[in-house]
């Protein structure tokens, strides 16, 4: 596979990838698209969401998409200097939670594969830098819960795959970025 413009930032929750991939984004060009793939399921996530845009520099644009971000993205006018994805771990969630929970793994994997094809080809041919955050959840211990050991599944494969492809991959800890790739 082709090495993409790809920095893929990894970590656990609260390890300073959002800020880390957002410093890197800045430094790297002016007219940012940031891809936002939370929903506001409840309040406390609403108020998240706004504490996050209120953040983000005056002239970066934001696209809120939960899932099809490879076709969102394609809509976009003008297009950006460089993509900041945050965060694969919601994307995932996102296609799960969007089937019925008996959902068979091979369905979901096969529903996380197109969203990811799709990813790497918009990455392909924008020749754009992207920095994409995603957590790192296979470090701790197997979920007790068929839906949880099923995310953890497929949050690792997309993972694995995005990582196959990066030209970057950096691993946060405790705000320390540590360089893997």
């Amino acid at each position: 596979m082709k090495t993409l413009q790809l920095t893929l930032i990894l970590g656990g929750a609260r390890s300073g990838k959002s800020t880390y991939a957002e410093q890197l984004a800045t430094t790297t060009a002016e007219k940012i698209v940031f891809i936002a793939t939370a929903e506001a399921g409840d309040e406390e996530m609403a108020r998240r969401i706004i504490r996050h845009k209120a953040a983000r520099p005056a002239g970066w644009q934001t696209l809120e998409a939960t899932q099809q971000i490879a076709d969102r993205y394609l809509e976009l006018d003008p297009k950006p200097e460089a993509v900041l994805l945050d965060c694969i771990t919601l994307l995932v969630s996102n296609i799960l939670l969007s089937f019925p929970e008996e959902t068979n793994l091979d369905d979901l994997q096969n529903a996380v594969d197109q969203e990811i094809d799709g990813l790497l080809v918009s990455m392909a041919y924008s020749a754009v830098p992207w920095f994409v955050v995603s957590n790192e959840v296979g470090l701790s211990l197997v979920s007790p819960y068929a839906l949880g050991r099923k995310y953890t599944d497929l949050l690792g494969r997309a993972n694995q795959r995005l990582a196959a492809a990066a030209s970057s991959v950096i691993f946060m800890v405790a705000g320390i970025p540590m360089k893997v790739k």
